[in-house]
């Protein structure tokens, strides 16, 4: 079968099962936060699933050990969507810094809210780094995870932009570790590409950092040097294979 007809097919099981998941996101709101998490959640396992059986996309993780107990803050790189998938599968019960626009996109958003995102105007300066401690705090505090994406945006493999601070600064002011994340989700599920290629996706997880004693500049170049550095690793042993 061809990719394209895969990826036609993906698309198709997207729309499918992603209205009744959010029909329930919105009837689970009752519901205490982590029983909302296992609901809405089934719906990125079906999506997992579905990349898997129909496209051919199947993952590892490496360093899966170094994961701690949470709360702890991820700071990952950003390639496509398909990491917003999987890390709600390879990491505990987490919640992501988003757009509040994001929140009004129909069903996706819907169900994104019963997370309890922390939904930032970003155009709103210091007041979005308020905005940013003050709710991460209460979700740190919950229990839950945090991911976020230090260069803002998808960047294509091969490709970097600058490391915005904001992870680095919600970390420090609340003391909580941060992880590492490389990947190259962008070489088989390309951003806003339709068509997802086969393949096995390496996501690679990094030890721990304690922020204690850190400043948020020295906290967000110590997660760029790592995340940077293995993302050529991971770049190199796939070229090495080939």
């Amino acid at each position: 079968m061809s990719v394209v007809i895969r990826s036609l097919l993906f698309a198709l099981f997207q729309v499918l099962v992603t209205p009744p998941f959010a029909i329930l996101a919105l009837l689970s709101f009752p519901f205490r936060p982590f029983v909302r998490y296992r609901l809405v959640t089934g719906w990125t396992r079906l999506v997992m699933a579905g990349a898997e059986k129909i496209c051919g996309i199947r993952y590892r993780v490496l360093g899966a050990e170094r994961i701690p107990a949470p709360p702890f803050i991820v700071l990952s790189k950003h390639q496509s969507a398909w990491e917003t998938f999987a890390f709600q599968m390879i990491f505990p019960p987490q919640t992501w810094v988003v757009k509040r626009e994001l929140l009004w996109v129909p069903f996706f958003g819907w169900g994104l809210a019963m997370l309890s995102p922390i939904a930032i105007d970003r155009g709103a300066g210091a007041r979005a780094l308020r905005q940013l401690v003050d709710q991460g705090r209460d979700r740190l505090a919950r229990g839950l995870c945090i991911v976020m994406f230090p260069e803002g945006t998808r960047t294509p493999p091969g490709t970097r932009r600058p490391y915005q601070a904001g992870g680095a600064w919600l970390a420090t002011q609340t003391a909580t570790p941060v992880i590492p994340v490389a990947h190259n989700a962008g070489t088989l599920w390309r951003r806003k590409a339709f068509i997802k290629h086969p393949g096995l996706i390496t996501v690679s997880v990094g030890a721990p950092i304690d922020p204690q004693g850190l400043t948020h500049q020295e906290l967000n170049r110590q997660v760029e040097n790592w995340i940077e550095t293995e993302m050529q690793r991971l770049e190199d042993r796939a070229a090495a294979t080939g």
